[in-house]
């Protein structure tokens, strides 16, 4: 079981625990490490050569709901701050300190709804960067509060008209992704899949021109992207030559000798 789902599984049995008899809110807190997550891939900052990720997030929450999560909010907000520096971990960003998670009430918001903002502050002097930043951008990062994102739940008997990102985010789509090979069909059903001629990958490729290590397609969002690992060889996306690349359905990827299609499509 991966890190982030043990976070998550942590996040829902604090809910779950003494709070949940009482808890008549439909704001999850799962959906809200969900969606802070979803914040942080929208608002990081690409450097030369690094991604920082925002590091403070403020969430607006309706008084009811902010009433509701009182009896354990400062738990809450460790364990959101926990997930945050998890997701950023995992897909090598860089913080400028630990998260901060601020819970504020806004009276305009109804019950279920919340807002998202977020900001890249720099460290204070009592709280050490978990990760040092470079001395010269460092106080070029910090960052205006980004515009408030709000989130709504769809309505009883209603429908809520969403993009198909959006379907996908909340799941409402299923796809079915896959990366084919001649006959071989490979089915992607994890956030990184890694490609090369060596037994310990997930996509084996069996051409002498293709590295051990040779690529990765990663999922980040509702994205996927096909991303070199420094391989002898390289790779092309549709005949031209590329570092990373955003795929879309039909893509065709080389590397070595080999051709592979990125498939994307509802099941």
């Amino acid at each position: 079981m991966s890190v982030l789902k043990k976070l998550e599984e942590k996040i829902q049995g604090l809910f779950e625990g003494g709070f949940s008899r009482a808890f008549k809110s439909p704001v999850q807190p799962v959906e809200l490490a969900r969606k802070l997550v979803k914040e942080m891939e929208d608002h990081k900052v690409i450097s030369v050569s690094r991604v920082y990720a925002p590091n403070e997030y403020t969430l607006f929450l309706a008084p009811e709901d902010a009433e509701q999560f009182e009896a354990y909010e400062e738990q809450l907000k460790s364990d959101l701050a926990d997930y945050l520096i998890e997701h950023a971990r995992k897909e090598g960003y860089d913080l400028l300190s630990r998260p901060i998670v601020i819970f504020e009430t806004d009276a305009d918001l109804e019950v279920g709804e919340f807002g998202i903002a977020t900001r890249m502050v720099s460290a204070a002097a009592d709280s050490p960067p978990r990760q040092a930043a470079p001395p010269e951008p460092a106080a070029g990062l910090s960052q205006e509060m980004s515009q408030t994102v709000v989130y709504r739940p769809p309505r009883p008997g209603g429908t809520m008209a969403v993009t198909a990102d959006e379907a996908r985010e909340l799941e409402l789509a299923r796809e079915c992704v896959a990366l084919v090979e001649g006959n071989r069909v490979f089915e992607v059903n994890k956030r990184v899949v890694q490609i090369g001629r060596s037994r310990q990958s997930d996509v084996v490729i069996n051409d002498p021109n293709v590295s051990r290590h040779h690529a990765e397609l990663r999922q980040r969002g509702t994205e996927y992207m096909i991303v070199d690992l420094e391989s002898t060889n390289g790779i092309e996306v549709n005949g031209r030559r590329v570092v990373n690349q955003p795929l879309n359905h039909g893509d065709i990827i080389t590397m070595g000798t080999t051709k592979v299609r990125f498939e994307r499509k509802p099941c």
